[in-house]
């Protein structure tokens, strides 16, 4: 038998009949075949689904684990129906801003980074505030994180000017700053300026400094129950102008879901050509970005966790089994090709939007897998568990136990 570095044996996978053995070598997948192979380490699937781990395409990881600093009227304005008052949200949380501090923010984030290896994620889009009242303190303990738990965890970091840059003067420069120290993408929030004109400014520069940096971008844009913003739009169009076609995330995007069928077909058809990818949010907020629609026009769409126990979202574990299952209630995602969707949104999808190659199960693709507890799809969203085993980068990084300890008393003879 062929000798492999990891073995992950008896597995169920998605689309395939039968029972499956994967072989790894490194942090490579170097066989998916049904014949008997072996391994130095053998992880027994037990016929559950294994797939490729998972990725969060949006967290607010300098915000993680602060809503009692700051209370819930942030929260109560951007839940709110209609979110209209998503500017005013934002204003509220910006006053937790006046004593940011690596001292506590590491801790915070550190705790979700460790609950991201717990739930097998494996790569997420991490934005930081960099704004003339964080200044960067949120974004130095976030690059400190990145290099620990680079093939572990691998944080793409986002410089995010969060109060905008035109209406908050110094910000630009604190990006630059950001950029300078290695943050990896270049961040934005376009449709809090105060025109439309200053909008467009703003997407303009934080592209060309993506430009000039050789950088991603990725913007929070049109958040808001708004069917006049077009800063979606503006995005697309900028990354063509500066050369980052394929380089560039659209985040929340709701007022998407207000637009006409001809207008959205129109911007569809610009971020195909800017090669824009999505990432949606609707579990924190009552609208949402039109998954579905924009999906079968041809755009990548993935989902993400957005916030854990911050002013935005009092919830949260890190888990993207968790985000799958509340975005297929929001989506109405029941059947066998929704639940397809938001679990492709999870994994291969938002690998996609995010610029993360070979994230595939596959001969070649990355070893970076997660084991379920269960056979099916349906199980394993109904149940949203921890996996029972987590792989990154050829290695055995967590594990979990399916029993309680009630079941293992009943167990017992009496």
């Amino acid at each position: 038998m062929t000798d492999h570095d990891l073995v992950v044996a008896d597995a169920t996978l998605r689309g395939r009949a039968g029972r499956w053995r994967i072989g790894v070598d490194g942090d490579r997948i170097a066989a998916v075949t049904q014949d008997p192979i072996g391994g130095r380490d053998e992880v027994d699937a037990g016929g559950a689904l294994v797939t490729e781990s998972f990725v969060n395409g949006h967290l607010h990881l300098d915000k993680v684990h602060t809503l009692d600093r700051i209370g819930d009227a942030a929260l109560t304005a951007y839940t709110a129906g209609d979110m209209a008052s998503a500017l005013t949200s934002i204003e509220l949380a910006s006053a937790m801003k006046a004593d940011y501090d690596r001292a506590w923010i590491e801790p915070n984030a550190r705790r979700a980074v460790v609950e991201a290896v717990r739930h097998g994620v494996r790569h997420v889009l991490a934005f930081a505030d960099v704004d003339t009242k964080a200044r960067l303190e949120g974004v130095i303990p976030l690059l400190a994180l990145r290099e620990e738990l680079r093939g572990v965890v691998d944080l793409q970091v986002v410089a995010f000017p969060q109060d905008g840059l035109l209406c908050d003067p110094g910000a630009e420069e604190l990006v630059a700053e950001a950029v300078g120290l290695g943050a990896d993408v270049v961040g934005g929030i376009p449709w809090i300026e105060h025109t439309d004109a200053d909008a467009r400014e703003h997407v303009q520069r934080m592209c060309a400094l993506a430009a000039r940096h050789g950088r991603r971008v990725a913007m929070l844009v049109d958040d808001a129950g708004d069917a006049s913003l077009r800063t979606t739009e503006m995005l697309a169009s900028a990354m063509l102008a500066h050369g980052l076609a394929g380089r560039g995330v659209a985040n929340h995007a709701r007022a998407l879901g207000l637009y006409p069928r001809p207008t959205l077909e129109r911007l569809a058809a610009l971020a195909r050509r800017a090669g824009l990818g999505f990432v949606s949010d609707p579990h924190t907020g009552s609208l949402h970005l039109p998954v579905r629609e924009l999906t079968a026009l041809g755009l990548p769409v993935a989902l993400g966790q957005d916030d854990i126990e911050d002013a935005y979202y009092p919830f949260g574990r890190h888990s993207m089994l968790e985000v799958a299952f509340l975005a297929a209630h929001a989506l109405g995602a029941f059947d066998q090709p929704g639940l397809d969707l938001v679990y492709d949104a999870v994994t291969t999808t938002a690998a996609r939007v995010l610029g993360v190659p070979d994230h595939r199960l596959g001969p070649g693709g990355r070893a970076d897998l997660v084991v379920h507890h269960h056979a099916t799809l349906r199980e394993v969203l109904a149940h949203h568990a921890p996996p029972a085993y987590v792989v990154a980068s050829g290695r055995l990084v967590a594990s979990s136990a399916s029993t309680t300890a009630f079941e293992g008393a009943w167990a017992q003879p009496r």
